[in-house]
């Protein structure tokens, strides 16, 4: 069976987690900590970068930044990862589910401002595939709204939106090393900070509410508590695996473009054909290659599609229940009704798309697409 991901290596993460060992500091903020966070930094052009151990910490920290309670609303879409609207439900606050667009399937930017109420404090974004959402007209409607952005940008490392890199929009944003991200470390993320304000008590809550960083940079004697916080900082030997995928990046990137641009060429045809839909790609944005997906006709065509595809050994997935219609989210939301959301949950379906599929993997998969007819 063709796995639908398959973590990528370098042959470098051993070498530089030996090398943290002999260095003598495995709790977090040692070197390599300090190098990877150096790196995203040069990717994202983000002057701040915060390791944690997940996205869904790093989502968390924002939450806490933001000083979200009860009453609070935080507009985002259904179509994402349960920990977007967890994190800030965790405080008190209540996620707003807004639809999506049916091409990039990114929050529609002109639902938004109609579901800003007085109790609205942020607008949560997340760059679905690594497509860049409409930032200019999000940023327009929250700046005009004295509101925050919240870029989930899990998919988008490396993307870019009318040239500008993904994750810089947002006054926060966050990132995923989980091991079905681009570049990863098991599990793992990164918070990003474009808004200077929230820095130095970023750190406080990320070192368990203590002010432990400005300790070890010699600017206090001691170290307390000092706010509410949590453990959200990884080991520098995670960090070291991570700092060994971040020196390969450029090779990584160019191994999932090369899969994707070749999903496209060889499947259009065939789509056109079957009347599915190809991924919809925006003259002003740049993806990078974080999954292809399919759209069927309908639900009945996409389950076939994924019963085929097993039975030619090739492991393909749909992607997200949306959250307005789950257990938790109606309680939230209990009357929105998303259309868009709902059609493209039913009809996604994924194919396996990682940096070390094997050329012969790859054209397995083409075959076993290729000979699917509903």
């Amino acid at each position: 069976m063709i796995p639908f991901n398959r973590p990528y290596t370098t042959g470098r993460e051993t070498v530089l987690m030996a090398d943290a060992v002999a260095r003598g500091h495995l709790s977090g903020d040692g070197h390599y900590t300090k190098t990877a966070s150096s790196l995203l930094s040069d990717i994202t052009t983000v002057p701040h970068v915060l390791l944690t151990t997940s996205c869904t910490h790093a989502l968390e920290m924002a939450a806490l930044l933001l000083e979200l309670g009860e009453g609070d609303e935080v507009i985002m879409p259904s179509f994402t990862f349960v920990s977007c609207a967890n994190a800030f439900a965790l405080r008190g606050a209540r996620p707003v589910f807004v639809d999506i667009r049916l091409d990039t399937h990114n929050i529609d930017e002109y639902l938004v401002e109609a579901a800003i109420t007085t109790r609205t404090k942020a607008i949560l974004v997340v760059n679905y595939a690594g497509v860049g959402c409409e930032m200019n007209v999000i940023r327009d409607v929250a700046d005009r709204h004295g509101l925050i952005v919240i870029e989930d940008n899990a998919h988008g490392l490396g993307g870019t939106y009318e040239g500008r890199q993904l994750g810089s929009f947002g006054d926060i944003a966050t990132l995923s090393f989980h091991e079905t991200k681009n570049i990863q470390c098991g599990e793992g993320g990164a918070l990003l900070l474009s808004n200077e304000t929230y820095v130095e008590r970023a750190e406080v809550i990320r070192e368990k509410g203590t002010n432990r960083s400005r300790f070890f940079r010699g600017q206090v004697d001691k170290y307390t508590w000092v706010d509410i916080g949590s453990s959200y900082l990884p080991s520098d030997l995670l960090a070291a695996f991570l700092t060994a995928q971040l020196e390969d990046f450029a090779s990584i990137q160019a191994q999932r473009m090369a899969i994707w641009h070749h999903y496209a060429q060889t499947l259009d045809a065939w789509a056109q054909d079957v009347r599915f839909t190809l991924p919809a790609a925006a003259s002003h944005t740049v993806h990078p290659g974080h999954l292809f997906g399919l759209m069927a006709p309908d639900l009945a065509t996409r389950q076939s599609l994924i019963r085929h595809l097993a039975e030619q050994g090739v492991k393909a997935v749909f992607h997200y229940v949306p959250l307005h219609s789950s257990p938790a989210g109606r309680r939230f939301n209990p009357d929105v009704e998303l259309p868009v959301t709902d059609l493209v949950s039913d009809r996604l379906v994924r194919l396996p798309l990682f940096a070390g599929l094997l050329e012969q993997e790859l054209a397995r998969v083409v075959e076993a697409v290729l000979a699917f007819r509903p």
